[in-house]
């Protein structure tokens, strides 16, 4: 299944054609428009020429950030989620050999899967429960006990990222957020 959560086909191929890429949406949709966040590894690719995790993570810090801040930058807070970047690619390469599909082709069970995702800088529980539910939804990979541990976002409808297949599931993702942000306040 192909990947259509940017609304701009070249930056969805990139996502569909890395794990990392992919990976690194995620990590980027935080405090950004998640379309936005999610081409943030495409810019990275266009920019820096390669979306291996060895080079991420062997790139000089100041350079680095600096191509990341580049306009239109690849976050809102360029600077941060540039090390945050390199942090994740450090960790790809240190204990997944460079492959961030290993993360989840080689965790035994969802709860394994959501202790890796959650050990990996910037990602929180939800972030890592919206992953899993990504990765269940859109691409297939359901380990076993997934549903629980992504709890509501494994339910029919439009409550994140993991929902967003076209232009018309991601306004109803950015209306159900909405809602959520107005019910929070009230």
């Amino acid at each position: 299944m192909a990947i259509h959560i940017t609304g701009d086909d070249k930056a969805d191929e990139v996502l569909d054609g890395s794990p990392f890429a992919l990976l690194l949406g995620m990590l980027l949709d935080q405090q950004y428009p998640m379309e936005h966040a999610f081409r943030g590894p495409a810019k990275i690719l266009d920019r820096f020429g390669s979306l291996e995790p060895a080079e991420i993570a062997a790139a000089d810090p100041e350079q680095f950030a600096s191509l990341c801040s580049e306009p239109p930058a690849v976050h809102r807070f360029p600077g941060s989620m540039a090390q945050k970047v390199q942090a994740v690619a450090r960790i790809v390469v240190e204990e997944y050999d460079g492959r961030a599909e290993r993360i989840w082709t080689e965790s035994g069970d969802a709860t394994e899967l959501l202790r890796r995702m959650t050990a990996l800088p910037g990602f929180g529980k939800q972030k890592a429960q919206i992953f899993v539910a990504l990765l269940a939804k859109q691409l297939g990979v359901r380990p076993e006990g997934w549903e629980a541990v992504v709890g509501d976002y494994s339910l029919e409808g439009y409550r994140s990222v993991a929902d967003v297949v076209d232009a018309a599931s991601l306004d109803k993702v950015r209306a159900y957020k909405k809602e959520k942000k107005a019910a929070a306040r009230a």
